[in-house]
C-alpha cells in the first residue's frame, strides 16, 4: 500500500516543511482535502499528490458530540492505522486528538471503502516504531517534533472492530 515518495514529492515535501509554508496550509490543506473527498465521494484528496494516503476519519467530538470528519494522513501498519497528532508543530495537539481520547470507537474512510476502528494512544516501544514508521512517509514530522519539543507528539493507534 504504501511507496516511497518519489524525487518530486520528496522536493515538495522538503517547501512543506518550511515554517511559512507549514503556517499557510495548516489551517487549510483540510478544507482542501474535504472538499476533493467530497467531489470524488471519499476516493480521493489534494493532499495524496504529495504520496500521502489521506484517510477521512469521522469521531464523535468530545465537547459538542457531534460526528466531526477530518482528513488525516494514515500510516498503515498492516489492518492498523496509526495517526500522527503533530498538528503542523503547533502548540497543541489537535482536536480530533482529544475527540478520540474521549470517544475511541470511529470510523474510517480510505479510497471508497468504509471500516469502523477503536483508537487508543500508543506509548513505549509501539509509539517509538509507528513514529519510524511514519517518518518513512513523511521526514516533516521529525521538524514538527523540534517545533512543537514543549510536548510529546503523541501517536494514536486505530485498530478494526471486528
Amino acid at each position: 500500500m504504501k511507496r516511497a515518495p518519489n524525487l518530486l514529492q520528496r522536493a515538495i515535501h522538503r517547501i512543506a516543511m518550511l515554517p511559512a509554508v507549514t503556517a499557510f496550509f495548516a489551517t487549510r490543506m483540510h478544507r482542501m482535502d474535504l472538499a476533493v473527498l467530497r467531489w470524488t465521494r471519499s476516493k480521493y484528496t489534494m493532499s495524496e499528490v504529495l504520496g500521502w494516503p489521506i484517510i477521512s476519519l469521522t469521531a464523535t467530538g468530545a465537547k459538542s458530540g457531534r460526528r466531526l470528519t477530518q482528513p488525516l494522513i494514515g500510516i498503515f501498519d498492516g489492518d492498523r492505522i496509526a495517526l500522527i497528532a503533530s498538528s503542523f508543530g503547533r502548540e497543541h495537539n489537535p482536536g480530533w486528538y482529544y475527540n478520540l481520547k474521549a470517544n475511541p470507537e470511529c470510523e474510517v474512510q480510505f479510497r471508497g471503502k468504509t471500516g469502523r476502528y477503536l483508537a487508543r494512544e500508543t506509548a513505549g516501544e509501539e509509539r517509538e516504531t509507528l513514529w519510524r514508521l511514519a517518518l518513512t512517509y513523511y521526514r516533516g514530522y521529525e521538524v514538527y517534533k523540534e517545533r512543537a519539543a514543549h510536548r510529546q507528539i503523541p501517536v494514536m493507534i486505530l485498530e478494526p472492530l471486528k
